[in-house]
């Protein structure tokens, strides 16, 4: 992509306020604005263009090894178009690596795919799962995770169950008052005997 010479003024007075926050007048705004749909437009372009080129290198590739020449003239192209090699590429020129053209292609093609294996391989490493980190967000996950981490390699004990607390004895009732039992001389008492009067009256004599 190549920018003209007005474009780059206004890039350059755009990274100028990007890096020097002040006061931007309604002409750069405006220059903006038609710098950002123009990289758009050409983004867009770009990726139509690259979809032809690709599309067409697919029916060049299937008619292998007859297109050889044409094939590696539109490989070259779509490379340069921001295409990355694709494994049918990588097996179509080690078919053809007797050819010198196709031997340097297969020598810049596998570079490029080592690249994305490792690009691929840093972001997978980079990023946590969203359930992982579900997980270490409940209470006592995140313990648990610093746990095993200083314990690795070690099985990890548990603590001992406890015991159950014996159980408490059941108070004893009282027991009831026992009422001692009435002899017979209780229940039924003596009578004591009348008593006979101290001086008897005199009887009097009959006359």
């Amino acid at each position: 992509m190549a920018f003209g010479a007005e474009e780059l003024r206004v890039l350059r007075r755009a990274l100028a306020l990007a890096l020097h926050p002040g006061p931007a007048s309604a002409q750069d705004v405006q220059d903006c604005h038609r710098l950002a749909e123009s990289l758009d437009e050409a983004m867009r372009e770009g990726a139509r263009l690259r979809a032809f080129l690709v599309a067409d290198l697919a029916r060049y590739r299937a008619a292998l090894p007859g297109t050889a020449a044409g094939y590696l003239t539109l490989l070259e192209e779509v490379l340069r178009a921001g295409h990355r090699p694709e494994p049918d590429d990588l097996a179509a020129l080690r078919a053809l690596r007797g050819n010198p053209v196709a031997a340097m292609l297969l020598e810049r093609c596998q570079a490029m795919a080592e690249q994305d294996v490792r690009a691929r391989l840093a972001r997978r490493t980079a990023t946590v799962p969203a359930s992982r980190a579900r997980l270490l967000a409940l209470p006592g996950g995140r313990c648990e995770a610093a746990g095993g981490e200083e314990s690795e390699g070690q099985p990890k004990q548990r603590p001992a169950p406890e015991k159950p607390a014996a159980p408490r004895p059941a108070p004893a009732s009282p027991e009831p008052s026992r009422r001692p039992i009435p002899t017979p001389g209780e229940v039924f008492p003596r009578r004591k005997p009348p008593q006979s009067p101290a001086n008897p009256p005199q009887q009097l004599a009959a006359g």
